[in-house]
């Protein structure tokens, strides 16, 4: 992934990005550099806060990394997943409701969320709610799509 262009971001910019993350996600990124880096042929911006990829415009939505959900573990929009969906999430597979164990009841479907598995709670990936997340839990049918996911170039992404 090659930078196509980087600067600094506004005080008024940097507060939008806090408040969306904060409002998405109830985290507080509280950083003292934030900085947009706009990459060469990639659907994706990513904002650098203090230096680390910890955000990314998701169609305009800024939202956290799986880096930087890692880094800044979400309190919201967090779906989990069992054991046997971490190799299939980690690989950029759609989430299925069977991998399930647990869902935010407040997402909305077409939310961004995060996905995390349940023995630590680390984020694997991002995605796009196809469903509610009280619907989300059950036996059949695919309910994430996977947007962003542990090992992509993305993750990858070092400045």
């Amino acid at each position: 992934m090659e930078v196509k262009s980087r600067h600094h971001l506004r005080s008024d910019d940097v507060r939008e990005v806090e408040d969306a993350v904060s409002d998405a996600l109830g985290v507080d990124l509280d950083g003292d550099a934030y900085e947009l880096v706009e990459i060469e042929d990639s659907e994706f911006d990513v904002v650098l806060v203090d230096g680390e990829p910890d955000v990314v415009y998701v169609e305009d939505e800024p939202f956290l990394t799986v880096s930087g959900a890692n880094e800044h573990p979400p309190a919201t929009r967090v779906v989990t997943v069992d054991a046997g969906a971490i190799s299939f999430v980690s690989n950029g597979a759609d989430v299925m409701r069977p991998g399930i164990v647990e869902a935010d009841d407040a997402i909305s479907e077409g939310e961004l969320v995060a996905i995390a598995e349940e023995s630590h709670g680390k984020v694997l990936a991002i995605g796009r709610a196809l469903v509610d997340g009280s619907d989300m839990v059950g036996s059949e049918g695919k309910v994430v799509e996977s947007i962003h996911h542990v090992g992509d170039d993305l993750y990858e992404f070092d400045v």
